[in-house]
């Protein structure tokens, strides 16, 4: 009987739940007020003992207390950077000044007068714009709804990143160059790694930079995160790992022949901190703040700042940083690493590399409190109730000289009443020489050498005398036929049929998250690749050893490409390491494609690495042509410009390369050169871009996309019928093996509203979406780092 009314109750709500949009939308908002006023009441923005601390401590200029913890209970301002790599970076920003940002003047949300984006001063290029518009704000109104449907849009498209202004500064410190090998210590999510890889792709016209990034996370949820991030940028030179960052491994790579350890030209070290900082947009520190988390993240930070200084090459570049005000977290860590570096390391001044950033020097004074309000201004001081918790390397050091050789002014502590931003703290540490502990290595042997006083000291010479016992053997490569065997030549892969880098053995290391596919790089002689150089015709010069699959058996759906530096990092490290993505996809598997001389087409995300390469199939198109590949679904030849025309119909059917090129001399069309995908079926050519790629190069020809939602009228069974009967026909027509995988048409006279549309998630992404939705909604789109 119960069951029974259930189902009568479900048929009575369905029917009443048959509303129109605006009633729902009434319905909705009428519910969140409800929940506000009714079950969540306000954070006071208040804590006496973060009041009393900092006072006590004297970061804040005299004089200025006030206006510093009022500008904490303000919202942060919004913030957008533009990606700097890519060759059509000055159209977005062209586009950003002379439309959105001026649709955006004299505008007004909730009685607030909505600012016009400006520029951050100090950021390169005028690539960092801030507004005092929230998140919130962006998000909710209907009068900015165009210009948030156009951050979401390029957000996905990787041409732009939603991110905090102060969490900009640590790459642009790192002074980056194409050529340097970069470790991210902590990564995710991934803004800042986001960074690191426009800086190694400043030059659009080399297409694999001897330089690559290591992105590291010790959370494996949060690595998938991580990936999606890093994936928008379409680089071969990125791999994202899982380990402990304190105890990351030292790798090895092969040079001439020979074995030697990998050592860093630059490293990001950006550690977990308490988050007092981010008190503008992470509210809950307000009643959560003690002192007591800074006390208890010191000795995890300065174990990962000194295990990034160890993999730094010497005259290298390390950035500290915390998003935490509190000296404990920053100036602590720093006079720590000096300490113990005995002169290895040397504190720089970069007081002149960021022009119009506003900063306060290190301190070089300050006192230790514990959570119970009381003070301690020496170690000696401490009761040994409490060794446990107040550490010696907390306090500042007591020989004056020392303190003041080390140059803690240097330090650069971002307020946020200067610029309207977040608190940060920056040092920049460049290596004179090796570590004392590592400068006289032990004689090769299988055991560690016995137990030293500092712990630091111990994980050095232990990781030292492992490297070189590694240095001595050989990285593990499987046959076609499954043995495996020690690599012994100096081409690891030259008579093996398959390179493979699989998941580490759970001997050598606990793994956690996901089971990860292997790596397995293509041979020599693979069957597989002569009919994809014929077919396009690429260079001799095309690095195919850099091929990989993620299967060890059956056929190759996807093939991957990555740098030829990344190739020996993952060879050489495959029992040390957990790989959880690395190189970009840029051939996928064509059920029905050998029947037109090549199983496989090529990839969007790709295409600008592999174009280089191909001699042949390519395409010139005008940008009428580009419009119409853009919106029309399978546009037929007829409808392209004779030249277009003429090109294909020398072409067989298959996958091709549709390339524009601007003309210098007509300034008011489009000034960067685009590649797409394409497809050359029997009488019409289609591109396979994703949708948010697709409205990205239509914004930058001028074509309106922006479509307001409304209602979609109900249609009849026998016109979708008729519908799905032409679709259907023009599938026919085209015989497009690949069906509408990746192309996705803009429709510009659509009444639909398809903004929300994105290419297929890859298996990582889904495996992101599926376990970490928590993890996404705590990140947000801004660099946010885990607090403790």
């Amino acid at each position: 009987m119960g069951r029974k009314n259930r189902r009568n109750r479900q048929r009575n709500q369905r029917s009443a739940v048959e509303r129109t949009p605006a009633e729902e939308e009434a319905r909705r908002k009428a519910r969140e007020q409800a929940a506000w006023e009714g079950g969540y009441p306000e954070i006071i923005k208040e804590n006496k003992l973060f009041e009393h601390y900092y006072q006590e401590l004297k970061i804040v200029p005299d004089g200025e207390w006030e206006q510093f913890m009022s500008a904490l209970r303000e919202p942060l301002p919004s913030t957008i950077r533009i990606t700097g790599y890519k060759s059509h970076a000055t159209e977005i920003l062209h586009c950003l000044k002379n439309k959105y940002f001026k649709e955006l003047q004299d505008i007004e949300v909730d009685g607030q007068k909505i600012e016009a984006p400006q520029p951050l001063s100090w950021y390169p290029d005028d690539l960092a714009w801030h507004t005092n518009m929230s998140r919130k704000i962006i998000r909710k109104s209907p009068e900015l709804e165009k210009f948030h449907q156009f951050l979401v849009s390029e957000t996905e498209s990787g041409n732009i990143s939603r991110q905090e202004a102060v969490s900009m500064i640590p790459p642009v410190l790192l002074n980056v160059e194409p050529h340097h090998k970069i470790l991210d210590m902590c990564a995710a999510p991934g803004s800042k790694t986001a960074q690191l890889i426009e800086m190694l792709h400043a030059d659009m016209n080399i297409p694999f930079p001897e330089g690559f990034v290591i992105a590291n996370d010790v959370d494996n949820k949060r690595c998938y995160l991580l990936v999606h991030q890093a994936k928008r940028l379409n680089s071969p030179c990125i791999m994202v790992v899982n380990h402990d960052a304190s105890s990351i491994p030292r790798l090895l790579v092969e040079n001439n022949g020979a074995k030697e350890v990998l050592y860093y030209d630059r490293i990001l070290c950006d550690v977990p901190c308490s988050g007092d900082g981010t008190l503008r947009k992470n509210i809950d520190v307000w009643k959560k703040w003690t002192t007591l988390n800074s006390l208890q993240l010191h000795g995890l930070q300065i174990r990962i700042a000194t295990r990034g200084v160890e993999q730094l090459a010497e005259g290298g570049r390390m950035v500290y940083s915390t998003c935490s005000l509190n000296p404990v977290e920053d100036e602590a860590v720093i006079a720590s690493l000096l300490e113990k570096s005995e002169g290895s390391l040397e504190l720089a001044d970069v007081s002149a590399e960021l022009p119009g950033l506003k900063w306060m020097p290190g301190i070089t004074q300050w006192k230790i409190m514990t959570k119970d309000g009381q003070w301690f201004e020496k170690w000696e001081d401490v009761p040994q109730s409490r060794h446990t918790q107040i550490r010696p390397t907390m306090f500042p050091p007591k020989d004056e000289e020392k303190l003041k050789a080390m140059n803690l002014n240097r330090c650069l502590r971002i307020l946020p009443h200067h610029q309207n931003t977040g608190g940060f703290f920056v040092a920049v540490l460049i290596k004179r020489a090796p570590m004392p502990w590592n400068k006289r290595l032990p004689k090769l042997q299988r055991r560690a050498p016995a137990a030293v006083s500092d712990v630091s000291v111990t994980a050095e010479v232990t990781e030292a005398v492992e490297a070189a016992s590694e240095t001595a053997g050989a990285p593990i490569v499987e046959t076609k036929n499954g043995d495996s065997k020690p690599c012994t030549n100096t081409e690891p892969d030259s008579n093996k049929k398959e390179s493979v880098c699989g998941p580490p053995p759970a001997k050598k290391m606990k793994l956690f998250g996901f089971k990860e596919d292997p790596f397995v790089f293509l041979s020599e002689d693979d069957p597989i690749f002569p009919p994809i150089q014929k077919f396009y015709a690429l260079d001799e010069s095309f690095p195919k050893r850099n091929l990989l699959t993620r299967t060890q058996e059956g056929k190759k759906r996807q093939l991957y490409m990555v740098s030829k530096e990344l190739r020996n990092v993952l060879l050489h490290n495959s029992e040390k390491m957990k790989v959880i993505n690395t190189g970009i996809k840029v051939l996928c598997r064509n059920n029905d494609g050998e029947q037109y001389g090549c199983a496989y087409r090529l990839a969007q995300e790709g295409i600008y690495s592999l174009y280089p390469f191909i001699r042949s199939r390519i395409v010139s198109v005008s940008v009428d042509d580009i419009k119409i590949l853009l919106t029309q679904e399978n546009p037929f030849l007829s409808k392209f410009s004779k030249e277009t025309q003429k090109q294909a119909e020398d072409l067989v059917m298959g996958s091709i390369v549709l390339k524009y090129e601007p003309d210098p001399l007509k300034l008011d069309t489009l000034q960067c050169s685009i590649v797409l995908c394409g497809w050359r079926g029997k009488t019409s050519i289609r591109s396979f871009v994703p949708k948010n790629e697709r409205l990205h190069y239509l914004r930058m020809m001028g074509v309106e996309v922006f479509k307001e939602k409304k209602e979609v009228p109900e249609t009849s069974s026998a016109e979708t019928g008729q519908h799905r009967e032409e679709d259907a026909h023009i599938k026919e027509d085209d015989e497009d093996p690949q069906g509408n995988q990746d192309s996705d048409a803009v429709n510009i006279g659509d009444d639909t509203d398809d903004l929300g549309q994105v290419e297929p998630l890859s298996e990582d992404e889904k495996c992101a979406v599926d376990s970490n939705l928590d993890i996404t909604k705590a990140s947000g789109d801004e660099d946010e780092k885990l607090t403790e």
